[in-house]
């Protein structure tokens, strides 16, 4: 009988045990009491969060993914902002192993413009800064209909990427590129004509009470019904696919060179500073929402966060791969929440440094804090 009942004694401390490590660390993230969480989560029908984050597990040379939701909707529509040109830089790569004359540090500029660049500072400078510029001309190199395919063809879907970011013409033919074969010879790249865009019919695909155009008050929701379309599950598949290729099959990779790959993880997690930029303007964590977003602090080397953000129309938004090499963890964070108290679109007064950027910096605190305690 004492032999009997140490044995379920047992059992049940085995038990406990494996439930307390299979917690929802997302669901505690955002239990927190920590204000910048309670803030939101007290409200949280006023700011439109959704969230998925995967937990990383590794059996012998398998990688496991668990994935945990918080009020994930590919229907429930988000502005994506500067998030779209993660896939331009990602396809724009690719596309360059598919002609002999084309690599990473080809110069080249756009018909009709003056500022001449090449495709690996493009993509720097996208990863770095988040420069429109940048990202418009390797739009013009794509158009939006390969970038469309291309990543369906993957398996990254929903998406639909219909417009160039920043001061820009909705012009539906790309310009031609002017590429530098040499020191003495051009070449030209071909205008592509992309179909018009059909109008998304999502849920919230309207929002808030009014909006500025041309400086006049317009009292209607404004229509996002034209604009680019990237979900977080989209954008989830697309960072899992550029860190762990091998976890797909081949159809479903990038098809980059091991010296692209490298590149292109290196300008994901490079900060500002490293880039050759002014540390006082461009800090840290100004492209880094998580973890670091609300503070101006350094983040230390052995803190690697790869990812893209984006910031617009009210929405904040941050696709993330964070690893501490010192640590030995890893996880995959994507988050968007939108800050518009009054309702208002185009005036400017959105809620990013007060209410947004804190979120997502504290939401990433919170789950690499129990990372860190994870067994």
């Amino acid at each position: 009988m004492k032999q009997l009942l140490l044995l379920i004694s047992c059992i049940f401390l085995i038990s406990c045990s494996s439930k307390e490590q299979n917690l929802n660390f997302l669901e505690t993230a955002l239990s927190s009491k920590n204000p910048k969480i309670k803030r939101v989560m007290d409200s949280i029908e006023n700011y439109q969060v959704q969230i998925r984050y995967t937990q990383i597990d590794r059996r012998n040379d398998s990688v496991i993914f668990t994935d945990y939701d918080f009020q994930v909707n590919d229907s429930n529509y988000f502005y994506p902002a500067s998030t779209v040109k993660f896939p331009t830089a990602v396809l724009a790569l690719e596309r360059l192993n598919t002609t002999d004359t084309l690599t990473m540090n080809t110069r080249y500029y756009v018909e009709g413009d003056t500022i001449e660049s090449t495709f690996k500072q493009d993509v720097s400078e996208i990863f770095a800064v988040s420069d429109n510029l940048a990202n418009n001309r390797l739009v013009e190199l794509l158009g939006f209909e390969e970038i469309n395919n291309s990543l369906r063809k993957k398996g990254i879907t929903p998406v639909r990427i219909a417009h160039r970011l920043g001061q820009h013409s909705d012009d539906l033919r790309t310009k031609p590129l002017i590429v530098y074969l040499n020191d003495s010879s051009t070449g030209i790249t071909k205008s592509i004509l992309n179909k018009t865009p059909l109008e998304l019919n999502l849920l919230n695909i309207t929002k808030g009470s009014g909006y500025y155009q041309d400086d006049i008050l317009i009292i209607e929701p404004f229509d996002f019904s034209s604009k680019n379309y990237f979900p977080i599950s989209s954008q989830h598949n697309l960072i899992k696919r550029v860190i762990f290729p091998q976890n797909f099959d081949i159809s479903e990779r990038f098809n980059l060179s091991v010296e692209q790959r490298k590149y292109l993880l290196s300008t994901m997690h490079t900060v500002p500073r490293k880039a050759g930029y002014d540390q006082n303007s461009y800090y840290d964590g100004y492209c880094k929402f998580f973890i670091y977003g609300d503070t101006k602090e350094n983040i230390p080397e052995h803190l690697e966060i790869y990812n893209k953000v984006g910031f617009a129309y009210g929405t904040l938004t941050d696709c993330a791969y964070i690893k501490d090499t010192e640590k030995n963890i890893d996880f995959l964070l994507t988050a968007t929440i939108l800050v518009n108290k009054d309702g208002i679109f185009n005036d400017d007064a959105y809620e990013y440094d007060e209410i947004g950027i804190p979120f997502l910096a504290q939401l990433g605190r919170e789950i690499y804090q129990q990372e860190l305690k994870r067994k």
